[in-house]
């Protein structure tokens, strides 16, 4: 009678909340994970590194599980579909999992539980992914903080006197289910094709951290860790990240922070997915131009910060935090186009996507989120480039023609754009 522990974004042995309280309630734990066809039928580009991120972290995984005995069993399919295939299969006893907070997520494990309790079968969940969730953090009147200064501050304070419980590595026990290796799919068995990608480590040098709020701006030196895909897929613990930002950073500790935050805005205002936190936002007549917005994917805009970012992004998969920032401030400002264009093109490339933290990020970029730049905070982009990249690494690295002829001039004139930016948004905002 096996107990199945359901990886999801804990992708990892070590310090898994869920996956241990597995071990230390049953003595018979298998590991299950499913490629969701919900999720994987609506990415269009069959080169994905994100599920080639994940496939090599499930390598790992059923290696090291096999070591102990036992295997990693894989599935393809609707989530509901492989339950009732698994339950008339196995005998189980009880499911663990990680909870998570995204819309679909939380219907999804809705459906789940349904299923397993008319089973007589217990559906277990764990806190793991952040580090206070729901309403552990929440103002005096029990209300959820849409502030993030104010919440920082309560989270560092309930963190000082409730600091996370770390569990221990699952290869320490023996209560995994025996059995012999299980089949692998492969990335061509779900319809993928495999990418050569050198992934990043999970290695935080010390330094890193203690230079991390003097360096973190400027991209093009070393100056961040590069873990947001490892935090997103589980494959490190964020709890030890969490020990590290408290002893060496606290400017890094605080975006650990904004992760969380980020986290609970969604799990509490699932409506953010599709509209502006702030309804009024909502009635901005963003232009529709596709031409524009091809141009500002492609990073033609004659805007160097704006098109090394948005080439980084297209050859890599991720794309520097400040740079991040100036992009989408210059598609929702200078543009005016609507930022959940530029949301559900950044979901497509970034291999660290998280629907929260990338909804947060654009929303505070386009001022319509819970604690956003004001309307009236527009980058000015050449100034951002001599500010965080005075001697031009970053921008020479992803823009080779830079200088020459073949570089497009600046598709909009900065002070035009700003002062359209700030007519159209406090035109909208003002119409009652």
């Amino acid at each position: 009678m096996p107990t199945i522990h359901w990886f999801r974004r804990d992708l990892r042995l070590d310090d898994n909340t869920a996956l241990w309280k597995a071990l230390t309630e049953s003595k018979e734990v298998l590991g299950l994970f499913i490629f969701d066809t919900n999720i994987l039928d609506q990415l269009e580009d069959k080169q994905d590194r994100r599920l080639a991120f994940i496939h090599q972290a499930l390598l790992k995984l059923k290696e090291k599980l096999e070591a102990k005995g036992s295997s990693l069993l894989v599935k393809y399919g609707k989530p509901e579909e492989v339950w009732t295939e698994l339950i008339e299969t196995y005998d189980i006893q009880a499911v663990y999992t990680n909870r998570d907070y995204e819309p679909y997520a939380q219907e999804r494990d809705k459906a789940i539980y349904q299923l397993l309790e008319s089973k007589g079968i217990d559906f277990k969940g764990c806190k793991d992914h952040v580090i206070f969730e729901k309403s552990e953090v929440v103002k005096k009147d029990g209300k959820p903080y849409t502030v993030f200064t104010p919440y920082s501050k309560v989270w560092k304070k309930h963190y000082a006197t409730h600091p996370p419980k770390m569990v221990g590595d699952a290869t320490e026990s023996e209560n995994f289910y025996q059995c012999d290796p299980l089949p692998m799919l492969s990335l061509a068995d779900i319809g993928f094709e495999l990418v050569a990608e050198d992934f990043p480590t999970t290695n935080v040098p010390t330094d890193l951290l203690t230079n991390y709020k003097e360096k973190r701006n400027f991209p093009g030196i070393k100056g961040t860790s590069r873990l947001s895909v490892h935090l997103r897929f589980g494959t490190i613990s964020i709890r030890k990240m969490a020990v590290l930002g408290a002893e060496h950073s606290e400017s890094w500790l605080n975006e650990l922070i904004w992760r969380d935050f980020y986290q609970m805005i969604l799990f509490n205002f699932p409506q953010v997915v599709n509209q502006a936190f702030k309804p009024k936002y909502d009635r901005i007549p963003w232009r529709k131009s596709e031409e524009d917005f091809a141009k500002w994917c492609a990073g033609m805009t004659g805007y160097p910060m704006v098109d090394a970012g948005m080439r980084e992004l297209n050859a890599t998969g991720f794309m520097h935090n400040r740079v991040r920032m100036i992009t989408a401030s210059f598609l929702t400002k200078h543009l005016l186009l609507d930022w959940r264009w530029g949301e559900a093109y950044f979901a497509k490339k970034l291999i660290d996507f998280e629907l929260a933290s990338n909804n947060g990020g654009w929303q505070w970029a386009s001022s319509s989120g819970c604690d956003a730049a004001p309307y009236f905070r527009i980058f000015n982009p050449s100034s951002q480039l001599s500010k965080f990249d005075k001697q031009l690494v970053y921008i020479k690295k992803w823009l080779p023609e830079y200088g020459t002829p073949n570089y497009p001039s600046p598709m909009v004139d900065h002070k035009f754009a700003r002062q359209r930016a700030l007519d159209t948004y406090k035109a909208a905002l003002n119409n009652q």
